[in-house]
């Protein structure tokens, strides 16, 4: 596990998501990365179950469920502003008990899907966003496997991002200021998706969760 950095690429003008995506993966093959396998990176929003929130006028608080193909026997969840739990896939079953104090938001599902490129000492993952069956964008994932220490090798993650990104070449994660000289983990790159996941969700006007 390197240092990783989550983007979003636009679609391109006058192409569909899965067009800009193959032109995306032209690029990186033109470049001699290799096709490694696929990935798959899911979410499924959480809210405050009404009965909890007493009578004050509470908002309610989201969590985050999600799951990574590179770590099959993990699950992530990730409180709105707040901590990042790690569990083993178990958690899915326990989310069912705890359906009092959490309860799933409707239509909440987003994930995405797409091939992994090894190029060198990079892994790359290209994806088509997806809420149901509509594709709703595409992320790029971009992780440099000897480093650990994010402020260490961002120079050298932004040089490779724009040799095939071009002028969408991103600006470094937010994550990567919050944790500076403390190594890198699976969980921040997890923070990352659901960043994307949510920004995608109110690029397309698709309300993240609304307690029923």
């Amino acid at each position: 596990m390197g240092v990783t950095c989550v983007s979003q690429m636009p679609v391109a003008e006058g192409k569909s998501v899965q067009q800009t995506v193959e032109l995306l993966t032209r690029k990186l093959e033109i470049l001699g990365a290799e096709k490694q396998g696929t990935f798959c990176v899911d979410c499924e929003t959480y809210h405050t179950a009404a009965s909890t929130l007493g009578s004050q006028g509470q908002a309610g608080k989201l969590m985050y469920v999600m799951h990574n193909s590179e770590y099959p026997l993990s699950c992530f969840a990730l409180f709105e502003n707040g901590p990042c739990l790690i569990a083993d896939t178990n958690f899915d079953v326990l989310m069912v008990k705890l359906k009092g104090f959490f309860q799933s938001a409707k239509a909440s599902k987003i994930e995405t899907r797409g091939t992994r490129y090894q190029y060198c000492d990079f892994l790359v993952k290209v994806g088509t966003v997806t809420m149901g069956p509509s594709a709703r964008g595409i992320s790029v994932e971009v992780e440099y496997g000897p480093c650990v220490v994010a402020s260490d090798c961002w120079s050298l993650l932004l040089e490779f991002l724009q040799s095939f990104l071009g002028s969408h070449t991103p600006g470094a994660p937010a994550v990567f200021g919050n944790r500076h000289d403390a190594v890198y983990g699976p969980a921040d790159t997890m923070v990352q998706y659901m960043e994307l996941f949510n920004k995608i969700r109110k690029q397309q006007q698709v309300p993240v969760a609304g307690i029923r």
